[in-house]
């Protein structure tokens, strides 16, 4: 990092178009930290980061594509004057008591902070307050926000890849995976400075600011009341038996993979579940001539897998799941024209009203005012149509003081549009 781009990245400087190529980073600064894994060391980084200044930058890393249960198996932490510490919350098997009192107390810095929050929160670790770096980037009018594209566009780095989806519950871990989990926190700090100065010359910072309490204080996303029509191939299955079939192997694969702590796609993928009902095979002999269920894992199921399809085939028409995924929502937009022509031309008219207004204050629309608050809105407007009334609509629906300040006036207008 000995260089002059490096030396301004460090201090915070943004880096130009015009500056050196980014410098490519392959480990931490100080070297690979050792994971804290026992009481002792734990103690001793949490002294150090209590003995930190500023922000702590936040991250951790998962194991979606291998494991059932969403936690976290690395949590990587950074604060000025402390380094980076790593922590390994399964081996401390939740013995996180001195992690909680510094870093409850403190502000995070992280990147997609929605996306570690849960993980966090079930080591009962939650921040005092936030500052998301991908929210920032969007409010601040960046088109690409993914972590290391506003590293090496504002800081002049570039960050080593390749183990974002990497099955982080094996131990030990690897050591390149490590410097890749420490970059994660390396330069957050530096890039919120940057960030932060962006949205104050935009005069959006208190927006921000309100964004990131939002994600601070969201309560948990309630359970999907029928999971399983995110099947991915779930569309080409048209009548209410096969799609009970769907449903039926889906809760069965769902209850083997919980039970070994597996990803479901890892226990039966959904193309397999698919073709088995497309299939609908009338013997185990049938089911594993069929691709996935020929092979040696699978065969051993195969016959529990058929018994399930064969039981959604003998379910009453009553308990049969509608064609359709219920929905306390307006229909689809491309529908609305013949339902509600005149909901339709609300909705057009604030949509156009909204995008110009994200266009003139350089932000992504869908952050100016969520698309499915706008739309239904725009599907059952409130009787009275006055600033007032639509303002505590927009409220009702999470919509930010901010955004209440520059949409109300518009979209009151655009819900006196009508087809005629």
């Amino acid at each position: 990092m000995g260089t002059a781009q490096a030396d301004g990245a460090r201090t915070g400087e943004s880096i130009t178009e015009a500056s050196a190529p980014p410098v490519l980073l392959r480990e931490p600064a100080e070297g690979t930290p050792p994971v804290v894994e026992d009481p002792g060391a734990l103690a001793e980084a949490c002294a150090r980061l209590a003995g930190g200044t500023g922000a702590v930058a936040v991250d951790t890393e998962r194991a979606s594509g291998y494991r059932y249960w969403p936690k976290a198996y690395l949590v990587q932490l950074r604060r000025e004057g402390a380094g980076t510490v790593l922590v390994d919350p399964i081996a401390l098997d939740g013995g996180l008591g001195p992690l909680r009192a510094v870093l409850n107390d403190a502000e995070w810095v992280l990147h997609a902070a929605s996306q570690d929050l849960p993980c966090l929160a079930e080591l009962d670790l939650h921040p005092l307050s936030l500052f998301d770096t991908e929210l920032a980037g969007r409010l601040a009018g960046h088109e690409r926000v993914a972590l290391g594209t506003l590293v090496e566009k504002l800081l002049g780095y570039t960050l080593e890849k390749g183990h974002s989806a990497a099955d982080w519950s094996k131990r030990p871990l690897p050591v390149d995976w490590l410097n890749y989990a420490a970059l994660d926190v390396e330069l957050l700090n530096e890039l919120r400075a940057v960030l932060e100065a962006e949205l104050a010359d935009q005069g959006k910072l208190e927006w921000a600011r309100q964004e990131f309490e939002a994600v601070r204080t969201a309560p948990p996303h309630p359970p999907r009341a029928e999971p399983w029509r995110r099947t991915s191939g779930v569309h080409k299955i048209r009548n209410p038996r096969g799609l009970a079939m769907v449903r039926e192997m889906w809760q069965a694969r769902d209850e083997l993979a919980r039970k070994r702590d597996r990803a479901p796609s890892r226990v039966l993928p959904d193309s397999a579940i698919i073709n088995a009902v497309t299939a609908d095979p009338k013997t185990v002999e049938e089911l594993q001539a069929l691709p996935v269920f020929s092979g040696r894992v699978q065969r051993k199921y195969t016959a529990s897998w058929l018994q399930h399809l064969q039981a959604a085939k003998t379910l009453p028409t009553s308990e049969l799941p509608s064609p359709s995924q219920p929905s306390d929502g307006p229909p689809p937009v491309n529908r609305w024209a013949d339902k509600d022509p005149d909901a339709a031309a609300r909705l057009s008219a604030a949509r156009t009203a909204l995008t110009a207004i994200a266009e003139e204050r350089r932000l992504p629309v869908e952050n100016l005012l969520l698309p499915d608050l706008v739309r239904r809105t725009c599907w059952r407007p409130p009787a009275d149509l006055s600033e007032d009334s639509v303002a505590e609509t927009l409220r009702a629906g999470g919509a930010r003081p901010w955004q209440l300040e520059l949409t109300v006036g518009v979209l009151s207008k655009a819900l006196h549009s009508t087809a005629s």
